[in-house]
């Protein structure tokens, strides 16, 4: 997964060719991990029933992957990575350009997005303190950091993780079983972007 550290410090180095037959295990295995998680709560899904489902011995599945967090964090890379390509060069809002609060609630808006797609796969790769762990959390926490610092916030580094807190898959999961709409969540953390980041450094002060 690309991570804040790749992208701030230059391209990572090429890995190495992917052996066919490996390739394909990896496909088989992914392949197997989205029906399972999507079929049930993706905590509960074991190593076990994934090499069962991809048809891998547990060997094959342990060499590439350590447990099934990161499976699920595979699976995000890439609508993760679109998202990050946005952030850095797509066009405002989401991208640069725009006022800070307004890019804070459009990231909001895609994570929301993301999370409508993909929240299974959110809470596969989130259990426990794993959230904290990922390289995307880390970009997410750069990027907040960045628009916290824009909008002359003094302390930024204490407002990252309450400001990306709302976007936990648990959390998402939590409102859409209350009978909240992707609308509505959108739009409280919208509410919540400009209640941040809204005003001038001299009105916070005054």
């Amino acid at each position: 997964m690309t991570s804040h550290h790749d992208l701030l410090g230059g391209p990572a180095p090429a890995a190495p060719p992917e052996r066919a037959d490996a390739a394909r295990n990896r496909a088989k295995v992914l392949a197997a991990a989205v029906e399972l998680f999507a079929a049930r709560d993706p905590r509960t899904v074991t190593m076990d029933d994934i090499a069962k489902a991809a048809g891998v011995g547990r060997g094959t599945l342990y060499r590439r992957y350590p447990d099934t967090n990161s499976i699920a964090v595979a699976l995000l890379d890439e609508h993760e990575r679109a998202l990050q390509e946005q952030l850095i060069g797509g066009e405002p809002p989401l991208g640069p350009g725009a006022p800070p609060a307004e890019r804070l609630a459009a990231f909001y808006a895609a994570m929301v997005e993301l999370l409508d797609a993909h929240a299974y796969l959110a809470l596969g790769a989130e259990t426990g303190g794993a959230r904290f762990a990922t390289g995307a959390y880390g970009f997410w926490s750069v990027h907040v950091r960045t628009l916290l610092q824009a909008a002359e916030i003094s302390d930024p580094d204490a407002l990252i993780d309450p400001l990306l807190a709302p976007l936990a898959a648990e959390v998402y999961q939590q409102q859409r079983s209350r009978g909240l709409t992707s609308t509505q969540i959108t739009d409280a953390l919208r509410l919540l972007a400009h209640a941040v980041l809204g005003t001038s450094s001299s009105d916070r002060a005054g």
